[in-house]
Parts: C-alpha cells; structure tokens; sequence
C-alpha cells in the first residue's frame, strides 16, 4: 500500500502544481486535456522506474505484480496521451494579446508542437509493439534494447513538448518537477544498463557443471569466482547472463533449483527455448557467468500455513525443487506434498534425487504423466480439479500455502480451481515470466 501512495503521488504531483498555479483558470475541457497531459507524461516516466528490476519496488509487491501494473498504467498512460489533443477546445490563429494565459488560445508553433506530434505517433506504436514483440520475432535482447532506448527518446520528446508548448510548462516549479521526474527516469536505464553490470565485473561465476537431465532440458550449475556468492531464498530467480560480457543484452531470468542451505554454488534447471537456451550444448565448464538478483516473492519462509502445496509443471519445477530441497536441508516441520505433471516419463527431471527426498519425513511427491507407458503406475492425465481434490483434503485447502510455477496455462486453470474449492488467492503464490 505504502508504494501505492508514492506511485499516485508522484503521477499526481504535476497537477497538484497545476492547480496551486496562479494562472487564471480555463474552461473545463481545456484544463481536462491539460491534466490529461501532464498525468500521461507522469506516468510514462514512472515506468521506467517500475521496469527497472528495483528489489525495492517489487520485493513486497512481487515481480509478477510491478511487472503487471507496469503494464497497466501504460497503457493508461497511452489512452490519456492519445485523448489529450483532441479533448482541447481551442480558437485556431495566433495568440491574442488579450490572452496572455492562454486561456482562449493554445499555441500554433509548430516547433513546439512538433515533439508533441512524434510522441503522439511513436507512443502507440511502442506500446503495440511490446505487447506483441513475441509475435513480431524479435529476440529478447534486441526487444530489450529498443524498448530501453524507445521510452528513452519518447520521455525526451514529451519533455521538450511540455516545456514549450504546456501552458503550465513556464511554471518554475513545474520545470524542476520534470528535470528531476526525467532525471529519475534516466538515472534507472543507468542502473539497469551501467551501474548493475559494473558490480557484476567485480563479482563473477563460472559454470561448474552442465548435465542434460531430460529431452531440451539441461541442468547448470555456476560457482562464485572469488568472491561469497549470492544469499537468497528458496524459490527465488535470477537474470543470468553466460558467455557474455555483462554489459551486454544476453541475459534471461531463470528459477534457482538449489538450496540456500546446499553451500554457495547455485543450481538451475532450463529448458532449451530457440533463443540463447537453444546454445546450451555447447556451454563449458569454465565460462564465465554473471547474474542480477535474487529477485521474487515466491518464498515459504516465515509463512503461517501449516502445509506446502508444491505444484510444477514441466521445467517449473525448478523454484519448486529449490524449496523441497530446502526443507529437507533445514528439517521444516510443515508437511511438504509436491504434485509434478509431465507429457512423458522422460521429461521427469531428477527422478531418483525426488524419490529420495520423497522419502523424508512430512514430504511426500505424486507424480502425473499426461502420456505414460504402459507400465507407469502413478497418476495420469493433468493437474486439474479433480486430482487436486483426490490429493489435498478440505482441510489442507482451507489452510495450506500452494505454491504453483509452470506454463501459463496450467497455473491459470490451477489457480482458477483451487480458488473455486475455497483457496484463498493470498494462500497461492506463484510467479510468471510472460505477461502478455
């Protein structure tokens, strides 16, 4: 909540300074555009800083959910830009001596409409196309560039336009609350693309081990390159970035499948994708590795619930092995049942080391193969309503923690059943990488 109020208070601090103006007011559709204008150009430059993988901002509200109203408030901002011109209700020709405020006219120069008019363009068509980047084939770095450097050159066009062509934009005040909201705004492209990987040259890993574990699935494991690792927790991701300069764009978010408790070495279970992860085959033990995180909210730790409900499907498992094998390192007294769907037994990864920590005490693991051989003798079909009933009883669904990471589609329909049997959505974490 508390981020929340900075949020609206800092998209609502330019038309605070707007309405303490002492400029005479103006008819109500002429300050509606206006306000409309300054809100978008507020919020635009807000987004950099909720895009900018600060752990400040997404550590209580989680990544998945900065990354959503991220997504929300563009294109809140994009509607109020798009409807800011045409809300105006101005006399055309040039300013009238009469009408030193502008309260009749708006201004007719075309050198400070002209930023304006760019921005009006290029907003939607950048909006567009990172809603549907994965659609237009772009690969992730490349996507990531242009979206960096995109919002870059729109943010400075929308400076230029509020500065000389907003009828508030002479207010002092108003000047300094832009400088600084655009300083803001370019100071976190820095960190993001400067300052991070400058801390990381100082802190490097290298790959340790890689080991296919499963058809386009292949387990890594990187090792602290002089320096004390990484504290984190169970269930947590990282951006990880091998074989490449940190500054460079290769780098892509990937679940811990370690424990914490394991030692310093961090363990990962990826799935070969068609971008860098198609490569995986030729990474050597020996090359270089850097990463930014930890970063997540979907941890166990410190959680009331008397249960862990662990449901993975495919390669997320990942997070979900990370805080099985933590709890039977650290000998946590909930009761820990993983529920792990697969198409085929061979894509089950570390089959033998689950079956292991299956054994424990309060664990229990039930695995559901959609396409089984003859001789498999588990749960089949998916992980749906009905299975989901046959494994946790009413009670354990009234009181345990359900913590869910797989493709979209699984966690949709999952979610959507346990809070149809009367799970709570504060009791079921999970976490996405694709949003749109």
């Amino acid at each position: 909540m508390g981020l929340i109020l900075v949020y609206l208070g800092l998209v609502g601090s330019p038309l605070a300074l707007s309405w303490t103006s002492d400029m005479p007011p103006r008819a109500f559709r002429n300050e509606l555009a206006s306000g409309l204008g300054l809100a978008a150009f507020a919020m635009i430059l807000a987004e950099f800083v909720l895009s900018g993988r600060f752990r400040t901002v997404s550590a209580s509200l989680g990544l998945d959910r900065t990354i959503r109203f991220h997504q929300l408030m563009a294109r809140t901002a994009l509607a109020f830009a798009l409807l800011h011109p045409f809300v105006y209700k101005w006399l055309p020709g040039p300013q009238r001596p009469w009408d030193p405020t502008r309260q009749l006219t708006l201004t007719g120069d075309f050198t400070a409409l002209v930023t304006g008019i760019l921005a009006f363009v290029l907003l939607p068509a950048f909006v567009l196309a990172s809603i549907k980047h994965d659609a237009l084939g772009y690969k992730y770095e490349r996507w990531r560039l242009l979206h960096g450097f995109g919002a870059l050159l729109i943010a400075g066009l929308l400076l230029h336009h509020a500065l000389s062509a907003g009828r508030y934009g002479a207010d002092p005040r108003m000047i300094w609350m832009w400088s600084i909201m655009t300083a803001v705004a370019v100071f976190s492209l820095v960190f993001v693309y400067c300052l991070k990987p400058a801390y990381q040259l100082g802190h490097r890993w290298r790959v340790s081990e890689i080991t296919p574990l499963a058809p386009q699935q292949w387990g890594v494991t990187i090792s602290p390159d002089g320096h004390g690792g990484l504290r984190y927790k169970a269930g947590q991701f990282v951006w990880l970035n091998i074989g490449h300069t940190p500054f460079s764009l290769f780098e892509n978010p990937f679940s811990i499948s370690s424990a914490p408790s394991a030692g310093r070495d961090m363990s990962f279970v990826i799935k070969e994708r068609g971008d860098f992860t198609s490569h995986l085959g030729r990474i050597s033990v020996g090359d270089q590795a850097h990463l930014d995180g930890p970063h997540g909210t979907m941890t166990v730790e410190e959680r009331p619930e008397p249960g862990i409900a662990l449901i993975a499907g495919g390669v997320g498992i990942a997070p979900l092995l990370s805080i099985l094998r933590e709890a039977v390192l650290t000998d946590d007294p909930r009761e820990t049942v993983l529920l792990y769907g697969n198409r085929t037994r061979d894509q089950i990864v570390f089959e033998g080391e689950i079956a292991a920590l299956a054994t424990a005490e309060r664990r229990r693991v039930i695995h559901v193969l959609e396409k089984p051989d003859d001789g498999w003798t588990g749960q089949r079909g998916r992980i749906d309503l009905d299975l989901l009933e046959r494994v946790f009883s009413a009670a354990q669904r009234a009181s345990w923690l359900f913590v869910l990471c797989g493709p979209p589609a699984m966690m949709n329909s999952v979610e959507e059943a346990l809070m149809a049997r009367g799970v709570s959505a504060d009791r079921i974490l999970s976490e996405r990488f694709q949003y749109d």
